[in-house]
Formats: C-alpha cells, sequence, structure tokens
C-alpha cells in the first residue's frame, strides 16, 4: 500500500522517508513488509501521502 500511494504522489523514497523523518532504508523495509513501525510513523505516512480511511483499515486488517 505504501509503495502505491508513494508512486501516486510521485515521491521517490529519499523525499518521502526525509519528510516523514526516517531513512530510506527503513522506507523500503517497510514497502516490502520486512520490518514493523511505530504507530506514529505510521500516521505521518499516511497523512503525507493522504491514504484514505478505507484503505488504512484495509491495510491494518491484513
Amino acid at each position: 500500500m505504501i509503495k502505491q500511494y508513494r508512486l501516486a504522489n510521485q515521491l521517490s523514497q529519499e523525499e518521502l522517508a526525509e519528510e516523514i523523518g526516517i531513512s530510506w532504508r527503513q522506507l523500503q523495509r517497510l514497502e516490502h513488509n520486512e520490518e514493523n513501525t511505530r504507530i506514529s510513523t505510521f500516521k505521518k505516512i499516511v497523512k503525507t501521502l493522504d491514504v484514505p480511511d478505507h484503505e488504512i483499515i484495509k491495510f491494518i486488517k491484513n
């Protein structure tokens, strides 16, 4: 989900990572579901990418 919305917003991994205050490597691991994240970081991601509520709920359920 993160990668889809990042690309839709025309952001590179580096740009998004810088905007939310994490490393691009951490973002890469998040996009590939290799790492969990803090709620605060997740909130920054969905706010920055303007992810709709129904997508957030679907992501959390999975």
